[in-house]
């Protein structure tokens, strides 16, 4: 999930345009009705008052031009988390002028509860029933002119991913808006009613919705959910749940260091090749050696290292991890682990939260929005930086390589690297919820809150729509926040290697007053100053820690891990330095986007500045235990 700061403002491209609300439930297809319709050409900004996103886009039908804001998911307008109060007041705001609300055919009376709540306060409504084809493949039938009756509204049956029925929905919007088709007045005003008798309100729409669909929907097979059925039981079922999450998560990760290998190989060889280039080219231009350095040797060789560490990595992760996400396994992962976090006084939906950490920690940042209760949103942002981000995948995989599983190990090796990173994954989700059950027991004392989990039907994957949307909406973005940091950094450190104090740079010179300290963690002041440095992006600590070890002014490129292990045991790595990175990478600050993002979502100097204390103390306190044991018992 994208972080973004602008205020949301409509922007239209012809005073004539109108403006519509796309609402519904999660997992409905919104955003594939919001996609097909506006070609993917969208907007986002945050709605007055709120940190919640909301996106537009541009679509025209007939010459006549819409603007389509997609509001958030929800399953009611009734409740007080932000998501909610957003959609209904956008709904309600004089800049809507018709709300398309899109409901899911195979689970109609689950979504007409939220159809009743928006017609009570709008009355130009269009009801979209998505997802026809999987119905019929469900063999579900819906009488849609029946629906259109009950409801006293337009009904459109819609396929998005088939591109059918989008048309008429587009055609159905402009009869609304101009007041071509009115709302039934008879059921506006039996919802008004409802509206007016708080107390029952909510059981009362929840019957009439359910006497609606059962007078619309026929099941040609009542067992028409039985796969999905068979399929919960196996993968959210107290003795297979786990095991099969935690070997889903093995897989993942040994798809990604296998295939990841080559890739970043030969793009760190078109880098050098490139770098060299640049070189031969400045030096015939007479370029000054200075300028040269600090173009190429500090902010070139750091921006490459992180495109050809970071990218082919993360081209494969978030593909799988989106098809995961779109197959609808992400939410029972939370549905398994929802028991431990209530346990632990926090929020199910954590679980949700700390999945989208292992892309980015600032995305799962964000996403602790969908926690209602204040209290379990800070335990959700604090907590956040224990999953490991993938800017720290490849520190991670190189120590997990060079020191534990073996560099020439061949299949086996790899199966090794991901069951050690597995191993490492799952110590982060451990930590989490048990800080989660420190923090609900002292600073962030209360009751866990309830909330309905909805475990949405299993589709199938829309493999060219994840590719795109893992590779442009995630992939690229992670990378080209890290690249914008990468190259000041760059800069940064090539001044510290660069500038002497007496016969040493100001690099090794802070590197030495800090190694007594980094020693009783079990590290050394390379690998420490490393780690401070690497506060803008993790993926710069590797490259920094080389070039400490190094005493060059420049970046070196390494042709394998096997002459980067070589250089880390000269200057003195054991496998305690080697654990104790991997202890370190795990727990220590969040990057400054994350904490930059932390301010922004909680508006409290004290929250970051504990979001930042309690990863690193953690960091500090355990490495320091390891190399004490490790010393008592001799053990190197």
């Amino acid at each position: 999930m994208e972080e973004n700061n602008e205020a949301f403002v409509i922007q239209k491209k012809d005073p004539t345009d109108h403006v519509l609300s796309l609402a519904g439930n999660p997992n409905v297809g919104k955003s594939s009705i919001f996609n097909e319709l506006t070609g993917m050409r969208q907007h986002t900004g945050n709605w007055p008052g709120k940190t919640v996103d909301l996106a537009q886009g541009y679509a025209s039908y007939k010459g006549q031009g819409y603007v389509l804001v997609d509001l958030p998911g929800t399953y009611s307008l009734m409740a007080h988390s932000q998501e909610e109060e957003v959609a209904r007041d956008f709904i309600q705001s004089k800049d809507s002028e018709a709300t398309i609300v899109v409901c899911d055919a195979t689970s109609l009376e689950r979504n007409l509860n939220l159809v009743l709540q928006i017609m009570q306060i709008t009355p130009k409504v269009v009801v979209c029933v998505n997802l026809l084809d999987e119905a019929k493949k469900k063999k579900i039938s819906i009488n849609l002119p029946k629906l259109q009756e009950l409801l006293g509204v337009p009904v459109v049956g819609t396929s998005a991913v088939k591109k059918q029925g989008l048309d008429e929905l587009m055609e159905q919007v402009g009869n609304v808006i101009s007041g071509n088709v009115h709302a039934n007045p008879f059921m506006l005003e039996a919802l008004e009613q409802i509206h007016q008798d708080e107390e029952t309100e909510i059981l009362a729409l929840l019957d009439r919705a359910s006497v609606i669909a059962n007078d619309v929907i026929e099941y040609g097979d009542k067992d028409f959910d039985k796969k999905d059925r068979i399929l919960d039981k196996i993968l959210t079922q107290k003795s297979t749940g786990i095991p099969i999450m935690i070997l889903l998560l093995l897989l993942v990760f040994w798809f990604t260091i296998v295939g990841a290998d080559g890739p970043s190989d030969f793009l760190a060889d078109v880098f050098n090749r490139f770098g060299n280039w640049l070189t031969s080219v400045a030096v015939q231009l007479n370029v000054p050696k200075v300028i040269q350095s600090v173009l190429i040797d500090g902010i070139y060789k750091v921006l490459s290292t992180v495109v050809a560490v970071m990218l082919p990595p993360m081209a494969i992760f978030f593909p799988i991890f989106t098809l995961l996400e779109d197959f609808g396994y992400l939410p029972r992962v939370a549905f398994n682990l929802d028991k431990y976090f209530q346990k632990a006084g926090a929020c199910g939906k954590q679980a949700l939260t700390m999945c989208m950490g292992f892309g980015c920690n600032a995305a799962g940042v964000v996403g602790a929005r969908i926690i209602d209760s204040p209290r379990e949103r800070l335990i959700a942002i604090t907590t956040n930086n224990f999953v490991p981000c993938n800017g720290r995948f490849p520190i991670l995989i190189a120590v997990i390589s060079m020191f534990f599983a073996g560099t020439n190990a061949g299949f086996f090796g790899s199966i090794k690297s991901a069951a050690f990173l597995t191993g490492v994954i799952l110590l982060g989700v451990a930590t989490t919820i048990w800080m989660s059950t420190l923090l609900s027991k002292t600073i962030l004392k209360g009751m866990p809150s309830s909330f309905t989990l909805e475990l949405p039907p299993y589709r199938k994957p829309q493999i060219g729509s994840v590719i795109v949307r893992s590779i442009f909406d995630r992939t690229l973005f992670v990378l080209w926040r890290a690249i914008i940091v990468a190259a000041p950094a760059g800069l940064v450190i090539w001044v510290l290697a660069n500038v002497q104090i007496g016969n040493q740079s100001v690099l090794q010179s802070i590197t030495e007053f800090i190694d007594p300290f980094a020693k009783l963690m079990g590290l050394d002041g390379t690998i420490l100053m490393a780690f401070i440095l690497g506060l803008p992006a993790n993926e710069i600590v590797i490259p920094i820690m080389i070039m400490g070890y190094m005493a060059t002014s420049t970046i070196t490129d390494f042709n394998s891990l096997n002459e980067f292990q070589q250089l880390l045991v000269n200057n003195g790595w054991t496998w305690l330095t080697a654990t104790n990175v991997l202890l370190f990478t795990l727990y220590h600050w969040p990057c400054s986007t994350t904490l930059i993002t932390i301010y922004k979502e909680t508006k409290s100097k004290k929250w970051t500045l504990i979001s930042f204390l309690v990863p690193t103390v953690i960091g500090v306190l355990v490495t320091m235990l390891t190399t004490l044991i490790a010393h008592l018992f001799h053990l190197v």
